[in-house]
């Protein structure tokens, strides 16, 4: 009697390809959504908010603003 080498399901009867396809964007999805969480919160970390002072200190290095101007603004924002 021959022997059948196999034999039966093995790739799961023809739908094994569309699993693998679908955990592996799955995967995909998973790491890139911690990926993006992960960059969010760390890029808050580093102080990248944008205060009225660094904002003017911008326009004064762009040259939006003479000195004296970002002088008197500059002590405005700070109470004095």
């Amino acid at each position: 009697m021959a022997m059948m080498w196999h034999w039966g399901a093995g790739w799961g009867t023809g739908w094994m390809w569309l699993w693998m396809i679908l955990w592996g964007v799955l995967w995909v999805a998973l790491i890139g959504g911690f990926v993006y969480a992960l960059v969010r919160v760390l890029g808050n970390l580093g102080g990248r908010d944008r205060t009225a002072l660094r904002i003017l200190e911008e326009r004064f290095a762009r040259g939006e603003i003479t000195a004296e101007q970002f002088r008197e603004m500059r002590r405005q924002l700070e109470g004095k």
